[in-house]
């Protein structure tokens, strides 16, 4: 399905991956790297770097590298773990337990993230593509 829509819209796979980061109401925007600070992902986020490393105590699925210093580095794997915390603790209101309790029974919420970001993906090149039909018309 995304091979279609990549090869139907004329976009390349790269730019689809590198708007995987964005939960569903708030965008992320985060170059595609192996290693992120923790500055970065707290201003990608628009919170705290204190909170980040709050829920890093509070979800053990949160799991950044550290180097000799200490420096927390996240990989895209925990990015994305942190986009389905800050979803449903933010965006949908579940307490931490909840929260916890909904990461380890239902799978689905990341199918579900992500579904929801290729719609948007989808909307977003559909209305690029409907306004430069509009344009070509008044030429």
């Amino acid at each position: 399905m995304t091979a279609h829509f990549t090869i139907y819209f004329g976009l390349n796979f790269k730019k689809f991956l590198s708007l995987r980061f964005r939960s569903c109401k708030m965008k992320i925007n985060l170059p595609d790297k192996l290693y992120y600070s923790i500055g970065e992902v707290a201003k990608a986020f628009d919170v705290n770097t204190s909170l980040i490393r709050y829920w890093e105590q509070e979800f053990p699925i949160i799991k950044p590298k550290k180097n000799r210093k200490g420096n927390r580095y996240f990989t895209p794997e925990d990015i994305k773990n942190l986009q389905m915390i800050y979803h449903l603790v933010k965006e949908k209101g579940y307490t931490l337990d909840g929260a916890r309790v909904a990461l380890t029974t239902n799978s689905k919420i990341s199918e579900t993230i992500t579904l929801i970001d290729r719609l948007e993906f989808v909307k977003a090149e559909l209305i690029k593509l409907k306004e430069s039909l509009g344009e070509r018309e008044e030429d």
